[in-house]
């Protein structure tokens, strides 16, 4: 998707040591962190959620460590950990990302209340029990709150928003912020935080915030080195095709991947067959990982006369309404189920904030992918989703 939410320790050298001398010392500027690990660990013995200034100490003295040390170390030897989106016995990998901004609210303007996020919740747990966010700010840990006081049937993967700092240094200090304190979330709902996806789409040719490989991965290891869930990035399937992406995909423990048919001309009988086709594709060039589907959905209302380089106009060639989306919902749950891949639909609630916000017309594509209406209502799409859904329960 073009447009998402906003969103760390010190950025560190990327070159590994391989010497018992880079070994020693690298080992040496750890033991800040690692008594704070160790600390946070007696803390929480007895608990699964992380006391919330235990967390913030933890998560400061990675930075710490991370910041005097010189380089920024992979693991060796490297051992993947599972994404297993399970709550109890149930698999809960039919899941879907969740905007919690309504009409008048953005990232970094105003956040959702605590009590429209729990209306919020309160819908979505009825159909889906994982949720991907996109950025680690005050929004998401309201969201983590919420669902840790409420006790809501719900796992998390927790995005970290990141943009190129080397165009715009002023968003160093940025990213530090969300890998900071994607850290500290990590470590204090590890109940809840099943993954944390580090960057969205900082990668493939076209992003807006495409940051350098060497700048993502040295993110994604010291995430990596400061909590215990997997870590992943999620990307267009335009970067996930690319020989240089095995670079990346090296530092993770999954892949993250996003296929649009809609975005990429595709007709809505032809949907998933394009959809399982790509998976497959990036399945066979990255053998040894286990790939999700982290963004796919199809929009109800778009403008066809924006036309130009990657415009919708232009890229969108299929139908794009209500009772499309309702197609692409029964075909893309049939592939779910048969398939059992992790796949987030894209989107829960309808966000007018994004593409140009007010400065936008009402028909941009961007605002359009949810399965619910901005003011809460399902959408028909929905609703007749269901209806064919329950008569065929799996």
């Amino acid at each position: 998707m073009k447009v998402m939410t906003r969103a760390s320790t010190m950025a560190l050298d990327s070159d590994t040591i391989s010497s018992r001398r880079g070994w020693k010392l690298m080992k040496s500027r750890s033991i800040i962190l690692l008594l704070a690990l160790f600390a946070l660990l007696v803390a929480c013995h007895h608990s699964s959620v992380v006391p919330e200034p235990i967390a913030e100490t933890a998560a400061l003295a990675a930075s710490q460590a991370t910041a005097d040390s010189a380089v920024s170390l992979k693991e060796i030897p490297f051992v993947k950990r599972s994404f297993s989106p399970y709550i109890d016995e149930k698999w809960i990998g039919n899941a879907i990302s969740y905007g919690c901004y309504r009409e008048g609210q953005a990232p970094g303007v105003q956040g959702a209340s605590e009590a429209e996020i729990l209306e919020d919740l309160n819908i979505l747990k009825e159909h889906w029990n994982l949720i991907r966010v996109y950025g680690s700010d005050n929004d998401s840990e309201r969201i983590l709150k919420v669902i840790h006081e409420n006790k809501l049937p719900f796992k998390m993967m927790l995005g970290i928003w990141l943009e190129n700092e080397t165009k715009h240094p002023e968003r160093k200090v940025l990213n530090e912020e969300q890998v900071t304190k994607a850290i500290e979330l990590a470590n204090r709902h590890r109940d809840i935080v099943a993954a944390v996806n580090v960057g969205n789409e900082s990668q493939v040719f076209w992003s807006w915030h495409r940051m350098e490989a060497e700048s993502l991965i040295k993110y994604i290891r010291t995430v990596r080195a400061n909590i215990v869930q997997p870590v992943t990035t999620a990307d267009d399937y335009g970067f996930w095709n690319k020989p240089e992406s095995q670079a990346v995909a090296d530092e993770l423990d999954f892949i993250a991947l996003h296929a649009y048919p809609l975005w990429n001309g595709q007709s809505l009988d032809y949907a998933m067959h394009w959809a399982d086709s790509v998976y497959q594709d990036i399945q066979i060039r990255h053998p040894d990982m286990t790939i999700v589907l982290s963004e796919i959905g199809w929009a109800t209302v778009y403008n066809p006369e924006k036309t130009g380089p990657g415009e919708q106009g232009s890229l969108i060639k299929a139908e794009v309404s209500i009772r499309a989306q309702e197609q692409f919902l029964i075909d893309l749950n049939q592939w779910i189920n048969e398939k059992q891949v992790s796949t987030f639909l894209f989107e829960a609630f309808d966000e007018p904030w994004k593409g140009g916000g007010d400065q936008s017309g009402p028909d941009e594509v961007e605002k359009h992918w949810g399965v619910y209406n901005s003011d809460r209502t399902p959408k028909e799409s929905l609703v007749n989703y269901q209806i064919e859904v329950s008569k065929n329960p799996e």
